[in-house]
């Protein structure tokens, strides 16, 4: 741009002082091309095109930042094993770990499983309503765990590594409560539908945060804190937008299919789906974008 500028102004100079003409269609010819070189770049920072964020910029920067999702996803496992020895070790520790979800822990997984199959022989509108309900209600959690993952970025990843870690501690005492019970069956046909897609999006904030988090620390870098911020934002925005879109899809797969248990949805099909989704995620995340990167790389 300061180039451009400094071309206009010595053509303006020059016609002026009635340069020669060679000199003025020389500099003529760079204030054109700098007009469409400046032109294009603001052309192309200001349109956004929604399908290539999504299926290019997104996965690249899930890749570029893969550590801080690595600590995300071994956070969140820790926090699993947490639970999960809670629950054992503990008399109290299933009451504990699953306090935030009352509907869980004032019944056994037997009895829950034995519920929720009984009540898909009501009438489908009732049925309807209260799986809607409920999910909605669990998106909405869904969507604020993320967001203040992401946000507690800015606690120099303190805050989001504990609520990783204390998101890992439900989800393990769950999932350990339901094996024990011998209701693996239920579990996965209820959780790999919308949790294929809900738990990697609330990694992928977690990612987010400690991506902002790097930033504040300013790590690797003499760059004052400003510019560090600065140079990070569009990754941030482009994991949260990212992880936005895929809490989204479970919250949508969690309303219409994962409440819906034998009969009338056998598991078998269920537990299919979800790893169906699991395998397809994991490979747009490694893959997409990459033919198109080197295609760039090679100009």
């Amino acid at each position: 741009m300061a180039l451009f500028q400094k071309a206009c102004s010595d053509l303006a100079r020059a016609k002026q002082a009635n340069a020669g003409l060679e000199t003025c269609a020389y500099l003529e010819s760079l204030v054109a091309r700098g007009y469409a070189e400046v032109h294009s770049q603001r052309t192309n920072v200001s349109r956004f095109r929604p399908f290539h964020w999504l299926t290019r910029v997104f996965p690249r920067t899930f890749r570029k930042h893969y550590r801080a999702f690595l600590l995300a996803s071994i956070l969140t496992l820790i926090g699993m094993l947490v639970g999960g020895i809670l629950l054992v070790v503990d008399p109290h520790g299933r009451q504990v770990a699953l306090a935030p979800f009352s509907h869980v822990a004032s019944q056994t997984p037997s009895q829950r499983v034995e519920q929720e199959e009984k009540a898909q022989n009501r009438a489908l509108d009732e049925l309807e309503h209260r799986k809607k309900t409920f999910s909605a209600q669990l998106m909405t959690n869904n969507i604020r765990v993320s967001f203040n993952a992401m946000a507690l970025g800015l606690s120099w990843g303190v805050g989001t590594a504990l609520l990783l870690f204390y998101n890992g501690v439900i989800l393990g005492a769950v999932c350990l409560d339901y094996l024990l019970d011998d209701q693996g069956v239920f579990l996965l046909g209820w959780l790999l539908p919308h949790g294929s897609f809900e738990i990697p999006a609330i990694l992928i904030a977690g990612q987010a945060g400690f991506v902002l988090a790097h930033a504040m620390i300013g790590w690797g870098t003499r760059d004052g804190l400003r510019k560090r911020l600065r140079a990070v934002a569009p990754a941030v925005a482009t994991l949260v937008g990212g992880a936005a879109v895929l809490l989204l899809w479970a919250g949508f797969i969690e309303a219409f299919f994962s409440q819906y248990h034998a009969p009338i949805l056998p598991y078998w099909l269920k537990i299919t789906f979800g790893s169906l989704e699991l395998v397809l995620l994991f490979a747009f995340l490694t893959l997409a974008g990459r033919a198109a990167n080197q295609e760039e790389d090679s100009r």
